[in-house]
């Protein structure tokens, strides 16, 4: 078949198939011989070539035999200048060949992204992050449940899995967590794990160098696909649009998507609704601001951790409560602080006691004291029973004012270091005593009132994060 010959089949192509696929896929086959009845083409890309072969294949072998050429199948080989040849020799590097009545397994269909796999880890995993070093606690106790469940690797339950929450509380552990768990149970599999900055910088670099069909195919080839940090393509259209239409393809495929974010997927601003959607099609999880209990807890792991570094240092009774409760807001924080506390201890040679703690860690102890007010605090409680801040501070004594005022008073007590009568005084000039009244009958219904439980908790989570 001459050259000649294969242009005016391209133009029944164009007919065929339309203008925007003829200009996609067609345009750039290149004919190359008709030999014992193999019609060989080159293509630009291997990803070409297996996308041509499934999908427009028959139409092309029709179009030939009609036009009396004797074609009983198609080949595809990667241009010799193509940017996807593997590195080395140019010359003595075999091109690649697929014929497309035999097509490629999914394992040799991914085989040309696999170098570009490992280089979008430009971020390697953090040995430290694993399961076995993340402190449970009934804040974390579903989203750990939930990577566990994804980690094993089984058939997906939930897709995607979106873990979500402020900074520090443990996101990147898990996500880290979920992947080294999977390279191990399953090595097998393509796991791909990168911030949603490395996802839209390989983005803008396909664009650059028209690689955009290498992209597609790179990211369209792994069985999981971690992104961190979502939020950061809010606001950058063509970036959310191709993590769409990936996102699409990987769930057609039953592909497992993990994605973090530091807040959920509706409240991201400047987040396109249809990605807003997809995101929260899937199992949702909120990391939750940490209790006392699991800050003294992961401070209690940290120490068994550093008993080997520092065996000769002792820690004196109190320290880890104190730090746990002083420290409320960020879990790195808390760490750092620990970590700043043991260099110190054994560069003067001191034991871990009260003052040497107050002594080193006084601008964190500073910047972490409660900033919490009585004025924030009723806000929060007017806008959480949707009555008016003027019914909070003044005098009706309607149950509908009564408890949430009650509530906010329990909470000014706990959260903020103002007296008995000050707190009075924030609210409509009431007495000390009816402030301890309030406070009481808060405790009191805590305990026997599962509602009034839930809201004092929400509210005093709402209030620290």
């Amino acid at each position: 078949m001459t050259q000649e010959k294969w242009g005016q089949l391209r133009n029944k192509l164009l007919k065929a198939i339309g203008k925007n696929n003829y200009t996609t896929w067609i345009e750039p086959l290149e004919f190359q011989e008709l030999q014992d009845g193999v019609a060989t083409f080159s293509v630009p890309t291997n990803f070409m070539g297996n996308y041509v072969s499934q999908n427009f294949a028959d139409l092309i072998l029709y179009e030939m035999n009609t036009a009396g050429e004797s074609v009983q199948r198609l080949a595809f080989r990667v241009a010799a200048n193509s940017p996807v040849r593997p590195s080395g020799d140019a010359e003595s590097a075999p091109s690649v060949v697929q014929d497309a009545t035999q097509p490629q397994s999914l394992s040799q269909r991914a085989e040309p992204a696999n170098d570009a796999l490992e280089s979008l880890q430009a971020a390697p995993l953090d040995a430290r992050f694993t399961f076995d070093s993340f402190v449970v606690g009934k804040p974390n106790e579903l989203a750990h449940a939930a990577a566990r469940r994804v980690s094993e690797g089984g058939p997906v339950t939930f897709n995607p899995l979106v873990l979500y929450g402020g900074v520090g509380l443990g996101k990147t552990h898990l996500m880290h967590a979920i992947a080294w768990e999977l390279k191990t149970k399953r090595p097998e599999l393509n796991v791909l794990y990168l911030s949603a900055e490395q996802f839209m910088y390989r983005f803008v670099q396909a664009l650059r160098e028209r690689r955009m069909m290498d992209f597609k195919h790179l990211f369209r080839s792994v069985d999981v696909l971690m992104v961190d940090d979502v939020q950061f393509i809010a606001g950058k259209d063509s970036t959310q649009e191709e993590f769409f239409h990936t996102f699409n393809a990987l769930v057609d495929q039953n592909k497992q998507i993990i994605i973090s974010a530091d807040r959920a997927p509706g409240e991201i601003k400047d987040l396109e609704d249809r990605v807003k959607s997809r995101l929260q099609c899937g199992l949702v999880v909120d990391l939750h601001p940490t209790d006392y209990e699991l800050r003294l807890g992961i401070l209690q792991n940290k120490v068994q951790q550093y008993s080997s570094t520092y065996p000769d240092l002792t820690i004196a009774d109190g320290v880890l409560e104190f730090l746990a409760h002083r420290i409320s807001t960020n879990v790195r924080v808390l760490e750092g602080a620990l970590t700043r506390l043991f260099a110190f201890a054994s560069l003067v040679g001191r034991e871990i006691d009260m003052e040497l703690t107050q002594d080193c860690l006084a601008d964190v102890l500073r910047a972490s004291e409660r900033k919490i007010t009585v004025e924030e605090i009723q806000r929060k409680v007017s806008d959480y029973y949707n009555i008016r801040l003027s019914d909070i501070i003044g005098p009706k004594r309607l149950r509908s004012y009564a408890r949430p005022r009650q509530v906010a008073m329990y909470l000014c007590k706990q959260l903020t270091s103002r007296s008995l009568p000050e707190i009075g005084r924030r609210f409509g000039g009431r007495d000390h005593t009816t402030v301890m009244h309030g406070v009481k009958r808060i405790e009191e219904l805590k305990v026997t009132d599962g509602q009034i439980a839930e809201d004092v908790e929400m509210l005093r989570r709402s209030l620290e994060a």
